[in-house]
């Protein structure tokens, strides 16, 4: 079977059971003060791009990113469905993102993730996300870890 990302919106049912799943993670991890993820209505802002994986039509996990006026861009709410890690779904995830986003205009992609997201760290140093500080509206936070990814032109 295939598994398929297409840009899609975030509002929809199976994406909402993903938020859910996501910050009930979150929730178990890390406390309240120091999650930062977007909720869906900030997901369907104008600079908002979002994907969906699916194998037969089944979602499969999600994720997208925002776009900044000074042409870089981060990641957003990178979720992978438990029964479906393993995978390579959030390989694929990223790689869609990423190619929109270096389509876009995007040179440097950012994300930020917590200490305790073991898998998700080592999906991004694999393939090639390197810590940086925190960025944009992002205070230093010894939960938080901030990485960049320079992107090539499209």
């Amino acid at each position: 079977m295939t598994i398929v990302v297409q840009q899609e919106s975030p509002d929809q049912p199976s994406v909402a059971e993903f938020l859910r799943k996501a910050d009930e993670r979150s929730s178990a991890l890390y406390p309240s003060q120091n999650r930062v993820g977007s909720p869906l209505a900030a997901l369907l802002a104008d600079n908002i791009r979002f994907f969906v994986a699916r194998m037969d039509g089944t979602a499969l996990g999600c994720g997208g990113y925002a776009v900044f006026p000074d042409g870089s861009a981060e990641m957003k709410r990178l979720f992978v469905d438990p029964d479906s890690r393993g995978q390579g779904v959030g390989f694929r995830l990223v790689q869609a993102i990423e190619t929109a986003a270096a389509q876009d205009g995007v040179r440097r992609m950012f994300l930020e993730t917590g200490v305790k997201s073991h898998e998700a760290l080592g999906l991004y140093r694999r393939i090639g996300f390197k810590e940086c500080g925190p960025f944009g509206s992002y205070a230093a936070d010894p939960l938080s870890v901030f990485m960049v990814k320079p992107l090539q032109p499209a």
